[in-house]
């Protein structure tokens, strides 16, 4: 996709892209950075500037990657509904899942598993970080940020098949069995938090592994559903 060529950044535009690496900055603008050609691509009409490292003097400081690409650009944050959520076949919802790397690689991974996000507690999903491991997929793949007491009730009204991804739980052919889920999913350290009724499943591994990054453990989990449907 033609996204038109480089700005020159004017002051006030280097100010703006400055307040992009604070969660404070990007509220306040609806604006989040992308980094890379490739995400920005991505990224498609919801990019407002883009600009290069020859078009700003301290191109590096107005980047987060301590080796960044030479291409930048300021992009508005997606505007998802819980309706645009609940046409996924798979809904994912992340409890207290921090890290950005994982929230990025799980967005990542929706868009070739047709699911969609519902974060609770979870990282801020416009964090460069976040932009940059889901490689734009944030921009394609629905998701929502909700509390505890919302996500109850959304789940409630879906009136789907809940399954909870925890240790003790039974094998992951189960999820199969529905074509349309709604996966619950924690993080590391806290395991799931939210009191939500549902089919435990687990992913087997030998003793010698403490427990799965959640990043590939949802890996598996949609692999497993999509090759067996």
């Amino acid at each position: 996709m033609w996204l038109g060529p480089p700005t020159m950044l004017s002051n006030a535009q280097e100010k703006i892209v400055r307040s992009l690496q604070t969660k404070k900055g990007r509220a306040k603008h609806g604006l989040c950075l992308v980094e890379g050609e490739k995400v920005i691509a991505l990224a498609g009409d919801a990019v407002v500037t883009r600009f290069t490292r020859g078009d700003v003097l301290e191109f590096d400081g107005l980047v987060t990657t301590d080796t960044p690409q030479d291409h930048a650009a300021m992009a508005r944050i997606p505007e998802w509904s819980l309706e645009d959520v609940k046409n996924a076949s798979t809904i994912l919802v992340l409890d207290g899942v921090q890290d950005p790397g994982n929230v990025g690689a799980i967005l990542r991974l929706c868009l070739g598993f047709d699911g969609a996000v519902l974060l609770i507690d979870s990282v801020d999903v416009t964090n460069p970080k976040v932009v940059r491991s889901s490689v734009g997929a944030l921009f394609q793949v629905p998701w929502v940020v909700v509390s505890r007491p919302e996500a109850l009730t959304v789940i409630e009204q879906l009136g789907r098949p809940v399954y909870r991804l925890e240790k003790g739980g039974t094998s992951l052919n189960g999820l199969n069995e529905q074509k349309e889920i709604v996966l619950v999913v924690g993080s590391e350290g806290n395991g799931l938090q939210l009191p939500v009724e549902g089919t435990s499943v687990s992913i087997s591994h030998k003793e010698a592994l403490e427990s799965l990054n959640v990043g590939h453990a949802v890996a598996i989990a949609l692999h497993t559903r999509f090759t067996n449907n």
